[in-house]
């Protein structure tokens, strides 16, 4: 989860946003490259990037550490969770480095990281929170990654909420990353 956040969320937002203030998205604003084209290829280039990023984590846990998956192991669960996850949190980082200057896109996305990081279920669990904190990191797409990669593990939960939770963030930062883009 956090290889997820960090690709799609802070290098993504942050890399764009500087091709941005340097005029490099403005000359590909020149082409025929329509908005959605530019979201998704860099939607792609990010889950390119985590694949690899999952195979090394996978290679060292079993190779390094001993770590064997579970049985109840779901593959399935995993490379959806991964797929929206990317979809989330790239669209954050696109709809922050679309709308912001370079620097605000730097800050909030580092901001949000660390914020993600510690209410999200990845550093504390989210049931260790108090509990109106909880509720809100109920909410976060971070929290539902960490529960959706959780439940491909093996926890035994339901999939499905988590899923839509992130696939909801997915349409939601997505959309709005491709509304308000701008080249300049």
């Amino acid at each position: 989860a956090l290889a997820v956040i960090a690709s799609g969320l802070v290098s993504l937002g942050i890399s764009t946003a500087y091709e941005r203030s340097y005029g490099v998205l403005k000359r590909l604003g020149g082409s025929p490259l329509p908005r959605w084209g530019l979201v998704a290829a860099k939607l792609a280039a990010v889950l390119d990037l985590e694949l690899i990023q999952v195979a090394l984590l996978l290679a060292v846990a079993s190779i390094v550490l001993g770590w064997r998956a579970p049985a109840a192991t779901s593959i399935a669960t995993f490379v959806i969770a991964l797929v929206l996850g990317t979809f989330a949190f790239s669209g954050l980082g696109l709809l922050l480095a679309g709308t912001l200057r370079a620097e605000a896109t730097m800050a909030l996305g580092n901001g949000l990281f660390l914020g993600f990081l510690m209410v999200g279920g990845i550093v504390l669990p989210v049931d260790h929170l108090p509990a109106p904190i909880a509720a809100v990191a109920g909410l976060l797409p971070a929290s539902a990654l960490a529960e959706a990669f959780r439940v491909a593990l093996g926890s035994g939960a339901d999939p499905v909420g988590p899923l839509v939770l992130l696939g909801a963030w997915g349409i939601a930062t997505a959309g709005l990353a491709v509304r308000t883009f701008r080249w300049e």
